[in-house]
This record gives structure tokens, C-alpha cells and sequence, in this order.
């Protein structure tokens, strides 16, 4: 792959401006992804200077993953019901049947902001597409990132 073809430029633009953002502000980003499989860390990654603005990320995208770095227990594992407001499902195929478990549907949460944790949920409309949905959730997740440290109560 060539420098130039990552960050796609959608996701390279947004990346650019939150980190110019959290540049300004003096702020810092940590992240916590699955469905958007890192793209979010490795997009802030690839902006210049990132080492001031970017302290960490994890990709908990499986359960094994949640309870090694997330702290979740046997009793999180029992109660999991598919995507949350941390995850989604990127595709091709759909894990069951409720809107939660097709292809394009995330739900993405940042923490920190002044209203605290803020949350969303959203479908991308790229249907099975698997590459164009995680492109598309690292897009929306930093679109929210930049929201709540920007204070953009309408966007909200």
C-alpha cells in the first residue's frame, strides 16, 4: 500500500482536523475501537506530529480482547447482546437480525467532553461492503471526537 492511498482522503481530512483541534487545545486522545478495526488510531497516526496529541489506543475487537485490556468479566461476556455503544458491525454479513447486528451499524460513544460521555448511533449505508463500513465508522468516530471537543452542542 502506498502513502498515498491511506488514510483514504475522507478519513485523512478529519483526522488532520481533530488533530490540529486537540493541537490547539493542547489535549490529548486516547481510543478504544472494534468495528472500525484501529483505522481511528492508525488515521490520527498518520498525521504529522501526532505524538502530541495521541497517547494510546486498543482494538478490543473480539471478547478475548475486552477481558484481557478492558476489564470485562465472565458476567460481561453473559450479558453481551452484540454491538453497544462501542462497537458495530462492519460485514459482510449480518450477526442476527435486530438493526444492531446488520452490516453498516455503529454505535460510538467519546468520553471526556464537558457534557461527559456522549454517545450515537448511526448506519453507514454501505451495506455488506466490509472495508467501506470501518473506513466509514473511523470517519464518524472522529466527526463525533471533533464535535464534543469543539463543544458543537447542535451536531450533538
Amino acid at each position: 500500500m502506498s502513502s498515498a492511498s491511506f488514510p483514504p482522503p475522507a478519513l485523512a481530512q478529519i483526522a488532520q482536523e481533530v488533530a490540529s483541534l486537540l493541537k490547539s487545545r493542547k489535549e490529548t486522545l486516547s481510543v478504544a475501537e472494534t468495528a472500525a478495526g484501529g483505522l481511528v488510531s492508525a488515521a490520527i497516526l498518520a498525521t504529522p506530529g501526532a505524538s502530541q496529541v495521541f497517547r494510546g489506543g486498543l482494538t478490543l475487537y473480539t471478547l478475548e480482547s475486552r477481558i484481557a485490556f478492558a476489564g470485562w468479566t465472565q458476567d460481561d461476556v453473559k450479558k453481551y447482546g452484540g454491538p453497544t455503544p462501542e462497537s458495530g458491525t462492519a460485514g459482510p454479513t449480518a450477526s442476527g437480525k435486530t438493526q444492531n447486528r446488520q452490516p453498516g451499524y455503529v454505535a460510538l460513544a467519546v468520553s471526556g467532553g464537558p457534557k461527559g460521555t456522549v454517545s450515537k448511533d448511526l448506519n453507514t449505508d454501505c451495506g455488506n461492503d466490509r472495508t467501506k463500513n470501518m473506513v466509514a465508522f473511523a470517519v464518524e468516530a472522529l466527526k463525533l471526537v471533533k464535535e464534543v471537543i469543539s463543544g458543537d452542542e447542535a451536531k450533538i
